[in-house]
């Protein structure tokens, strides 16, 4: 299944539990909010030359801390205005694979495994709640499937990616 992820498998790769400094997370905050941005900008947005970014930059793929570059995408402007997080309880433990046979449709984007009294939590973003509807029929023809519960965004107020920083209190 494309992009089957555990929290378990999300370790670094290659060289295992590289530390990052400062830099690192400088120039991982910067990919953040631009992925497309050149070594030569980046390096001069955080203090060092193209080919240290690059070299950085590489290391911080081959670690796993840097997965991949990926453009954000607007729902809205795509046809996707209604976003909902649905509450999937299951029938035995959690994620089939004919559960996670969902993860072929478009309007998932999101998969977890949850505590509390729900067992998988969906974040689906759909044209109309006629398509969200029609998406609950489907998941609802999973044996699987006990109950659901959705819930339908009506205003979000933030959502980013993974941060670098770290809070420390």
């Amino acid at each position: 299944m494309p992009n089957e992820m555990k929290t378990e498998d999300i370790q670094p790769a290659g060289e295992k539990h590289r530390a990052l400094d400062a830099f690192d997370r400088k120039i991982l905050g910067e990919l953040t909010e631009d992925a497309g941005i050149s070594y030569a900008e980046l390096g001069r947005k955080v203090g060092l030359s193209a080919p240290a970014i690059h070299d950085r930059v590489k290391k911080l793929r081959a670690s796993g801390c840097l997965r991949q570059t990926a453009a954000l995408l607007d729902g809205t402007a795509l046809g996707k205005p209604l976003l909902a997080f649905v509450h999937v309880q299951t029938v035995g433990w959690g994620a089939t694979k004919e559960l996670l046979l969902i993860a072929d449709l478009p309007e998932v984007e999101e998969i977890h495994s949850v505590t509390g009294d729900t067992s998988i939590l969906i974040k689906v973003r759909c044209a109309s709640s006629g398509a969200l509807e029609a998406f609950l029929e489907r998941l609802h023809q999973t044996a699987s499937v006990k109950s659901t519960n959705s819930y339908i965004v009506l205003s979000t107020y933030l959502e980013r990616p993974v941060q670098a920083n770290i809070t420390t209190f």
